[in-house]
């Protein structure tokens, strides 16, 4: 199966890695696309998981499992990155994320801001583009 991430390699060797614990996300744009396929793939625990840590406590699994659940993922195009290269401590990416929730497709479009913490990548906000 080829990873709702968009990178059409294998999920098994994209971001299964990543969901798995087997490897972390290098950069912030590869974790930004290892979120998408959570959603896709109902692994809200990952989406907590590489939140920043001081937000964990106030994460609505329940309501990211609801929404991961009621929708078709239909596709992510990530648009642009600032920094968040494997040497750096932050970054933003820009993307679209594609997805239908009861009959109406969604189109969510957004700039967020990333940090890493002892060799993780995070996400942090969405940010204005």
């Amino acid at each position: 199966m080829t990873c709702p991430c968009g990178s059409n390699q294998s999920y098994e060797t994209c971001c299964g890695v990543f969901h798995s614990g087997q490897q972390t996300a290098p950069t912030a744009e590869a974790l930004m696309r290892s979120r998408y396929p959570a959603f896709a793939k109902h692994k809200t625990s990952y989406l907590k998981d590489t939140t920043w840590p001081a937000y964990q406590k106030h994460f609505d699994e329940a309501g990211y499992l609801t929404r991961a659940k009621d929708s078709i993922w239909l596709g992510l195009d990530i648009e642009a990155t600032e920094d968040g290269i494997a040497t750096d401590t932050k970054g933003t990416v820009t993307f679209t994320a594609k997805s239908m929730l009861n009959g109406v497709l969604n189109e969510q479009r957004e700039k967020n801001f990333f940090k890493k913490k002892s060799g993780h990548w995070y996400y942090v906000k969405a940010v204005e583009s």
